[in-house]
């Protein structure tokens, strides 16, 4: 059974699991529908067409599916879909999509957004997701599953993160961020790999593959794109899953990738 404090609104029409639990003062839309076993704290703001799955936990005064942030946006029916097992810390804020990005922002699962984490239109958040307080992401941005950006860090419209990748905190990222690599700075660069990371869900073989082509790709005279181009076509066959997708991310970044710090590349 439900357990809704008696200062709570829900607008005729929402859909709420038996099991959900809903905080005093929290505010639900007639067009929101949350899933079982998840959690919403007192003052917590829920509008818009917003799917939540289950076993989430959205602490005070989070704010999910308001209006997006963008002049274009003029009332259409975009939506917010976020998956199971999230936590959303206080003072989160995530937006509806607009019709111009794909209509929708969709967050996968377990992802971990502390507290105060802006989250714009139509984003595209992946698995084991972890954003740091105070983190603004622009709109139209692509995370890929295990990414960590660090506090305070700001990240420019339409940017990929690919995953596994680690951004340090307090970096303006206005680049794609490759999969399986540390960014640091404003503007961000290239630190090296994110070898905690890798380590945590890599086996050896795979971590040393990429280790050799993303030393041949950064550590170079010439462009990251010609690098990894050349590397598909002269030895793709026998590279490791990691390393392709390394290479392929890097050649189909249309806003380029950060360049390797000069002492880190020495």
């Amino acid at each position: 059974m439900s357990k809704i404090h008696e200062t709570a609104i829900i607008e005729k029409g929402a859909e709420i699991a038996d099991d959900v639990e809903i905080g005093a003062y929290a505010f639900i839309g007639a067009k929101v529908r949350i899933g079982k076993g998840t959690i919403v704290g007192h003052s917590a703001h829920i509008e818009g067409r917003t799917t939540i799955g289950e076993g989430n936990k959205i602490f005070p005064l989070s704010s999910l599916g308001t209006a997006p942030q963008d002049l274009k946006y003029n009332g259409e029916d975009t939506e917010l879909i976020i998956g199971d097992r999230n936590v959303f810390r206080e003072f989160c804020q995530v937006n509806l999509g607009t019709a111009q990005g794909g209509g929708n922002t969709r967050i996968a699962g377990d992802c971990l957004f502390m507290g105060h984490t802006h989250i714009a239109h139509d984003c595209q958040i992946g698995n084991r997701v972890i954003i740091a307080n105070f983190v603004p992401l622009a709109g139209h941005i692509e995370i890929g599953d295990f990414a960590v950006i660090g506090g305070q860090s700001a990240v420019h419209q339409f940017v990929r993160i690919g995953r596994n990748s680690m951004i340090a905190g307090a970096s303006a990222v206005s680049q794609d961020v490759p999969p399986f690599s540390l960014v640091e700075g404003n503007r961000a660069t290239i630190r090296g790999l994110n070898l905690t990371g890798l380590r945590r869900h890599f086996d050896h073989a795979a971590i040393d593959g990429v280790k050799s082509v993303f030393k041949e790709i950064f550590r170079k005279n010439h462009a990251a794109k010609t690098a990894a181009e050349s590397i598909l076509a002269e030895r793709g066959d026998s590279l490791s899953a990691e390393a392709k997708e390394l290479c392929q991310f890097i050649i189909d970044s249309k806003r380029g990738v950060p360049q390797m710090r000069a002492e880190e590349s020495e």
